[in-house]
């Protein structure tokens, strides 16, 4: 078909939509969507992360919404022109709030709405300086006693937080935290970010000495600065600590190091959080509105308490604390688990020439690295995928234009072709005693991390170590240790110097309830998980992350984290929400998250 006739019939349903939401008609723009289609907002219309599904759907969130958020202007985004493929039609949109500019992906079936993603990019008013409104940065002319650059910078660090306080607060400096700090920074919020570790990037520094990113450097760029065109595919953990630590800087971030918060609560009467913070050795009091967690997607490590544990004469360690292989060369080590951590400890210790025994605990999903890079993410996140025009911008969006209710039918199929791809190396596992799975559904390891956040390795290796029984294999549950060996239910007895617990974490929200309080950390509810009744993931359905980047039920309490993918797409929306408040814009919340589940 033309792309002329494509393009006339997308630009008819976004004038009928057009025409309906200026009109105020719910009924007519909620009749232009399919029987079974959705519309993923980001802030844009529900000032939330909200899906709504179906005609129905999209009317209540019209009904509460219409007038306050006034969506309108749909447009075809003139770069690219809709294409039509398979009886789907997709388009590039842009649009427009009473608040904001924001753009989109639209697919059309039948000359319906099927998916409709809305994306908040910049608020009126309040837009960054950057293009033509960069700051011009060198002051011509001659004035007496004007202060430099430097200066400046070194007088804003000094009274931030002494003599001016900041509007966020933002608890923990990784690249969760880093990458929402510089969001606000060109936004023009006032922000401090928390970190205990001595330098920005030490998160990473201190991890096992073998730990890289499994991800590729096309997934794993920050904002506004992309890794540059030689960086490695799979960047080393050192390397994303000096990359971190140079963004702080040239990104001009308050980030403050040592700095170890010991209690935080909220006044309602004033709107405002008391942050106690021990700031290396000296205990200071910040006073800011809004306060973000970003102590890691993953919550606080789970240490399971065995046992025997008091007795044992070796040492134990959460896989967060493990340092590397270089003092255990020649010793027995057991790593209780088999997950990514659990399988790049192994592979580290067996090339040390230390005896390692993985144990094996539940069933896990793994992908080669090289099958992953292909088939999973090649057509988003590859070097051809630049080549063919699909920037880091556009691949995250065309990610998230994919509702999570249907995204497992579009993962399965290419988990499928792994499968038979690789057909004899996940025969290899079978045999080696290995336990595998491909989710609940066999939708595979992205379903797996955005439901449960765990249960996967993308195998760069260590899995021909098990093959091979290079490294050993046992599957059972720990039972109890004794002063030499850790022994699992069926009696089997497991030697050992060194047991390294790669047993995972717990929900962010248990950071909520040491920093905070308990109430507080029930008053969230869950954070992460969609509600899919799988595995560790429990009902009912909420179609979009459990609290993550969005309003909680406690007022000015936010969470944000995950990858780096995650860190990157989703701190704009968390940064336009704030800032949003600070300027003291209507914001009302549609779908505030409910809680079915405490931490």
């Amino acid at each position: 078909m033309l792309d002329s006739t494509v393009t006339h019939r997308t630009q008819l349903v976004l004038d009928s939509l057009n025409a309906a939401l200026e009109e105020g008609d719910v009924r007519r723009a909620s009749d232009l969507f399919a029987t079974d289609s959705y519309w993923r907002d980001l802030v844009a219309v529900s000032w939330n992360l909200k899906t709504v599904e179906g005609p129905s759907g999209v009317a209540e969130m019209l009904t509460r919404q219409l007038a306050h958020t006034c969506p309108g202007n749909f447009q075809i985004q003139s770069a690219e022109l809709p294409a039509e493929d398979g009886g789907v039609i997709t388009a590039w949109i842009t649009f427009e709030t009473r608040a904001g500019r924001g753009w989109g992906l639209l697919r059309l079936r039948d000359d319906r709405i099927w998916t409709l993603l809305t994306a908040l990019t910049e608020l009126k008013g309040f837009e960054e300086n950057r293009g033509t409104r960069r700051p011009i940065g060198a002051e011509h002319g001659a004035k007496k006693n004007r202060a430099s650059w430097k200066e400046k910078r070194e007088a804003e660090a000094a009274e931030l937080g002494y003599d001016k306080q900041p509007y966020t607060v933002i608890i923990g400096g990784g690249q969760g935290g880093i990458a929402l700090s510089a969001r606000l920074r060109q936004l023009g919020v006032p922000t401090i970010v928390l970190d205990k570790h001595n330098r920005p990037g030490d998160q990473w520094r201190n991890r096992y000495k073998s730990l890289c990113l499994h991800d590729p450097v096309w997934y794993d760029h920050l904002p506004y600065i992309k890794f540059p065109d030689n960086w490695p595919v799979f960047t080393p953990k050192d390397k994303v600590g000096d990359w971190l630590e140079m963004y702080t800087k040239v990104m001009e971030l308050n980030y403050w190091t040592r700095s170890e918060v010991q209690q935080a609560s909220y006044d309602e009467d004033t709107g405002s959080w008391t942050v106690t913070v021990n700031r290396d050795g000296e205990t200071l009091t910040l006073r800011p509105t809004q306060l973000v967690l970003a102590t890691g997607m993953s919550g606080k490590p789970n240490l399971p308490d065995f046992p025997g544990m008091e007795t044992f004469k070796g040492e134990v360690q959460h896989s967060s604390q493990h340092d590397g292989p270089d003092a255990w060369t020649g010793k027995k080590v057991v790593v209780v688990g088999s997950n990514n951590s659990a399988h790049d400890i192994c592979a580290a210790l067996w090339e040390a020439d230390a005896d390692v025994t993985m144990v094996q605990r539940s069933s896990t999903h793994i992908v080669r690295s090289e099958t992953l890079m292909d088939i999973g993410l090649g057509g988003l996140y590859s070097e051809e995928a630049v080549a063919n025009g699909v920037t880091t911008e556009k691949a995250d969006m065309i990610f998230a234009s994919l509702p999570y209710k249907i995204m497992h039918d579009f993962q399965i199929p290419l988990y499928d072709q792994m499968r038979e791809r690789d057909a004899e190396f996940y025969a290899g596992l079978e045999k080696a005693g290995f336990e595998l799975d491909w989710g609940d559904d066999g939708s595979g390891l992205f379903m797996k991390y955005l439901r449960r956040g765990s249960g996967y390795y993308i195998d760069v290796g260590a899995s021909q170590l098990i093959i091979d029984g290079e490294v050993k294999l046992v599957k059972g549950q720990v039972d109890h240790f004794e002063e030499d060996a850790v022994v699992l239910a069926d009696g089997t007895r497991l030697e050992a110097d060194l047991v390294v617990m790669a047993t995972g974490y717990g929900s962010m929200n248990g950071w909520a309830a040491d920093l905070i309080s308990q109430e507080v950390a029930d008053k969230v509810g869950k954070v992460w998980g969609l509600g899919s009744d799988t595995t560790k993931d429990p009902g009912p359905w909420e179609g979009e992350q459990r609290n993550m980047w969005k309003p909680t039920q406690q007022e000015n309490l936010w969470f944000h984290g995950g990858n780096l993918h995650q860190s990157r797409h989703y701190s704009l929306y968390l940064a336009l929400q704030l800032k949003a408040r600070m300027e003291g814009l209507d914001t009302p919340v549609y779908g505030l998250q409910e809680v079915h589940h405490l931490s």
